[in-house]
């Protein structure tokens, strides 16, 4: 638990976590479907770079009345970057990976779950891994 926040960064300060160890989930889509994008906290997507990842040039981020239509049993910002949970595919950064522990976003703004690097690789089991984000 930690004092109520706004974005990861912010979770970081009043959880006492590193910020990179926070994974966070970003809501894209197009034509063929929606994607779930687990990122680090202290990350920014570069979308083009998942597009030519994925080869989707038509990604774009979803909005807030889309994201809410998805996750609507989270806070607004406090998306949980479980995409199976939601019925959603998913893709994973490289810089979450190989962390001893990892801290996920739980659909609110005052918790976070912990996970070990093992725990955290188990639930990212099957994910498509990529490079597609900056500080």
């Amino acid at each position: 638990e930690h004092p109520r926040s706004c974005g990861a960064r912010d979770t970081a300060l009043a959880a006492h976590v590193p910020p990179d160890h926070i994974a966070k989930g970003v809501l894209v889509g197009d034509d063929a479907g929606w994607l779930l994008a687990v990122i680090p906290g202290s990350h920014w997507l570069r979308l083009e770079a998942l597009r030519r990842e994925l080869d989707r040039p038509g990604l774009e981020l979803a909005s807030e009345t889309q994201v809410l239509a998805h996750f609507g049993d989270c806070e607004p910002g406090s998306v949980p970057p479980l995409a199976a949970a939601y019925g959603l595919d998913g893709v994973l950064d490289e810089a979450l990976t190989g962390l001893a522990n990892v801290y996920i976003e739980t659909g609110d703004h005052r918790l976070l779950a912990h996970l070990d690097g093992a725990g955290f690789e188990q639930l990212a089991r099957g994910l498509r891994r990529g490079h597609f984000s900056h500080q």
